[in-house]
Formats: structure tokens, C-alpha cells, sequence
């Protein structure tokens, strides 16, 4: 006969077969604006609520950042955020930094530059410890920023985008709906020519388009984690009762 510690053993295994964690590729920047110092991302998949994601414009080396440029936490909140979604990033040098969802805090030196940056999201133990990279979008030259980009094993056209060199705004301009699922949207957002941008003037007042993607056919809904914990339970019991 099967104990309650075992029970609950078996829940806590079904719950958690239903946790994912983010990839690369999970979000997508569709703005950047270096004169306002900010930037949009997209939610390719669900957004776990209470999670975290980093953001920075320091140099990676591939082991370690080589710059104290400016460090951001972006802390999602209690609720999670759809795939789709679209969050702006503003006035991310001021005071009144903010995230159009969760919460923002930033350290280093935060203004972004006009004449090439890199900025980089991505998952870590700490700000300056990234695990994983989940997007990126520069504006430096081609060819210094396919070097930043593959020393965080990003590639510009898949999972980062590389815009025309001291972009001083640009965003994503390319479709958004029609898709059959929303990873289907990352080679769109990533394509520099699906972008639309300046290189000169001055854009601090620009506002990225934040219109929610969608697709085309709604995914088969996923099973919670508490019902399948449920099933779980129940078919445990019916075990036990033979």
C-alpha cells in the first residue's frame, strides 16, 4: 500500500512535469530606441508569473561581461504573461524607468548609445550571471555585431537581430497574426527587413507599436498542472482500493 508521503511524492512529480523553462528564441525584440533609452519585447511563449529576465547593453566575452554598462531586472509579477504579449521597456536612464508589465530595476551606467549597441536579454543566477540568452537586437556594425551575438550563441535572422548600423529608432513592422503558433514569429521578428527605422533626427518621443500577436488556429489548450496532479491522485486511489 502506497503511504501519503509517497502519495504526495507522485502529486508533486505530475505538477512539476508541467514547469517549463524559457529558451532561447521564447522572446523577441520588436523596438529599440536609443534616444529615448528603451526597447520592446514579444512573448513568444508564456511568461511563468513571478520569473525574472535580464537585460544589459555590456559586452559579452562568452565567459564574462567585459563592460559595466547598465544591468536591468524585469520582474514579471504575480500573473503570468500570455504568449503574444508585447511589453515596452521606457526611459530606462531615469527615475521613472518602467515596464508596461512587472517591474524594472537597473544599475551601471543605463543610457544606451546612438552610435552601436548590443542589448541583451537572457536568464541568470544574478545580473551579471547569465545562463541563457533569449534574444538580442544591436545596432552596430555588421560585422562587430555577429561577434557579440555568436559569443552568446545567438544568431542575427533566427533568435537576434541585427539593425542598420547607429540606428537611433527602429521597430518591427512585419505581420502580426496569420501564423499557425507563435514560434512560427521568430524568423519574422529577427528579419532586419521586416524592421523599420532611422539613423539620424531625434526619436525620443517615438512610440513602439504594442499590438499583441496572435495565430491563426488556437493551440489544443495544455492541461494545468493541479489537474493533472488530480488525475494523478485519483488514479493512485483507484490502485489502492483494489
Amino acid at each position: 500500500m502506497l503511504s501519503a508521503r509517497k502519495l504526495l511524492a507522485v502529486s508533486l512529480c505530475l505538477s512539476a512535469q508541467h514547469t517549463f523553462a524559457l529558451s532561447t528564441g521564447d522572446i523577441a525584440f520588436t523596438a529599440l530606441n536609443t534616444d529615448e533609452d528603451g526597447w520592446a519585447i514579444v512573448a513568444l511563449a508564456e511568461l511563468a508569473a513571478d520569473s525574472t529576465i535580464y537585460f544589459t547593453d555590456s559586452n559579452w566575452g562568452g565567459a564574462a561581461f567585459s563592460s559595466a554598462e547598465g544591468f536591468h531586472t524585469w520582474s514579471i509579477g504575480a500573473a503570468a504573461i500570455s504568449a503574444g504579449s508585447v511589453i515596452r521597456f521606457s526611459q530606462i536612464d531615469q527615475a521613472g524607468r518602467a515596464a508596461s508589465i512587472g517591474t524594472l530595476t537597473s544599475s551601471g551606467s543605463r543610457a544606451l548609445s546612438s552610435t552601436a549597441e548590443t542589448v541583451y536579454a537572457y536568464l541568470g543566477t544574478a545580473a551579471n550571471s547569465p545562463t541563457t540568452f533569449l534574444a538580442a537586437v544591436s545596432s552596430e556594425a555588421n560585422a562587430a555585431a555577429t561577434i557579440a551575438l555568436a559569443a552568446a550563441g545567438l544568431q542575427a535572422g533566427v533568435n537576434a537581430v541585427i539593425l542598420p548600423a547607429s540606428t537611433d529608432f527602429a521597430e518591427y513592422t512585419g505581420p502580426r497574426s496569420g501564423e499557425a503558433d507563435f514560434a512560427a514569429y521568430r524568423l519574422l521578428v529577427n528579419a532586419a527587413s521586416n524592421w523599420t527605422g532611422f539613423t539620424d533626427g531625434d526619436h525620443a518621443s517615438a512610440q513602439p507599436d504594442l499590438a499583441a500577436f496572435s495565430v491563426s488556429v488556437s493551440p489544443v489548450p495544455e492541461v494545468s498542472g493541479g489537474w493533472m496532479m488530480l488525475a494523478g491522485l485519483a488514479l493512485v486511489a483507484a490502485r489502492l482500493r483494489r
